[in-house]
């Protein structure tokens, strides 16, 4: 046989064989999800595993408890009750959701678009942007820790992960989509249709994605950001090398009757969860916030907004709810500048008792500024995934 007679028939042998491959294929109906990526069945650091295939939370915090708070801003006091207990599978397909621009009504923006993790789960701008490029009224808050929260939003109009989620997903002037369009777009992609089945075995793999197992994902993946390991939390836990001279000393100022940070923004989580009129003035000369008086129908709360945790705060500038102050040392200047001073002369509000004018220092001011520094803790930091099932590109 001539060398050219050989090479044809290989080539025809081997065309031949990709022909039977893809009948043998097509008949036997060969599934490919074994080559698409699996959904992680280990929780996340900072969790343990149980028996129940449930991701519980561990952490030092968890072996004090509040009572044993010594004075304002105690280090060794326990946390808040977290909500815990997802299945590593829902939290990871939560993951896949979150930075998944499908979510959208147009396909562009995603959760993580207004909560960018090397931002501090925050967007670093004054106020964020929503749909057409649209500027909100306020600024997109951190999701570090949100599993501790009891109250969700600025003005604290929600009291679930899944209520929360519901407003930017809908609203036309954030994410801009429907109910209807999310389950439909979500239920024809078939990767996503997998994903589902093995975060939730229970159902059949040929039914319907349901919205509340998608609002479930989201919430697991976001419960499970959590930052507590800061230099902080070292001396916190007996390590009091952790912190430097200047540090212990912004933290000092911090718990002192004098300042009294501590008071509202309470360790270990750094706030105390309540809402507080400060009196923060509103940008560019723009209408007072009314704040959470509107979700209460309370006219002594006007202005008056959740007190944020600290953690990670250096990360998440500009700060307030509206990214009035562009850094932190403009931020606690506020605090000593007096008492309702940023208030406008046509309002009346209900100043917060702890703010009062207590003449912190240039050095004090910058010790706290160090201090606030020290809370930054990332080590938990979830990684964002390289594809996404929609084939769209990760939004951040």
């Amino acid at each position: 046989m001539s060398k050219k007679n050989f090479i044809l028939k290989s080539s025809i042998s081997g065309l031949l064989l990709v022909f039977l491959m893809v009948i043998f294929a097509s008949n036997n109906k060969i599934e490919t999800y074994e080559a698409l990526p699996k959904l992680n069945s280990n929780c996340p650091p900072g969790f343990k595993k149980n028996v129940n295939n449930e991701c519980i939370a561990q952490n030092l915090y968890m072996q004090y408890n509040s009572s044993n708070n010594k004075g304002v801003g105690g280090l060794q006091t326990g946390l808040p009750k977290i909500r815990d207990g997802f299945s590593p599978q829902e939290i990871d397909l939560g993951r896949y959701l979150f930075f998944d621009p499908i979510l959208s009504g147009d396909g562009t923006m995603s959760c993580a678009s207004c909560h960018d993790p090397s931002k501090g789960f925050s967007d670093g701008q004054k106020t964020s942007t929503g749909n057409n490029k649209q500027k909100l009224k306020r600024a997109a808050p951190s999701l570090w820790n949100v599993a501790y929260l009891k109250n969700l939003f600025w003005d604290g109009r929600a009291t679930t992960l899944e209520e929360q989620m519901q407003e930017p997903l809908f609203s036309k002037i954030e994410m801009n989509n429907s109910p209807e369009n999310l389950v439909q777009i979500i239920n024809s992609i078939e990767e996503y249709r997998n994903m589902f089945t093995e975060a939730y075995p229970k159902k059949d793999e040929n039914s319907f994605i349901e919205l509340n197992e998608i609002y479930k994902a989201l919430a697991a993946f976001q419960s499970s950001l959590i930052s507590l390991n800061s230099k902080y939390d070292r001396y916190a836990h007996g390590y009091h090398e952790a912190l430097n001279k200047n540090e212990i000393e912004g933290m000092n100022v911090f718990r002192s009757f004098v300042a009294r940070c501590a008071e509202c923004h309470t360790p270990p989580l750094f706030t105390n969860q309540q809402f507080a009129v400060i009196g923060s003035p509103e940008p560019n000369g723009l209408p007072l916030d009314p704040g959470a008086q509107i979700p209460f129908n309370d006219s002594t709360l006007r202005g008056a907004f959740k007190v944020p945790s600290l953690r990670n705060i250096e990360k998440t500038a500009p700060y307030m709810h509206s990214g009035n102050f562009a850094t932190l040392r403009e931020t606690v200047e506020f605090y000593t500048k007096g008492r309702g001073h940023a208030v406008p002369k046509n309002e009346n509000l209900i100043i917060h008792w702890h703010i009062w004018e207590p003449e912190l220092s240039d050095y004090e001011l910058d010790r706290l500024v160090d201090f606030l520094k020290s809370l930054t803790d990332e080590t938990f930091t979830p990684k964002i995934p390289e594809t996404l099932p929609s084939g769209l590109n990760p939004s951040v």
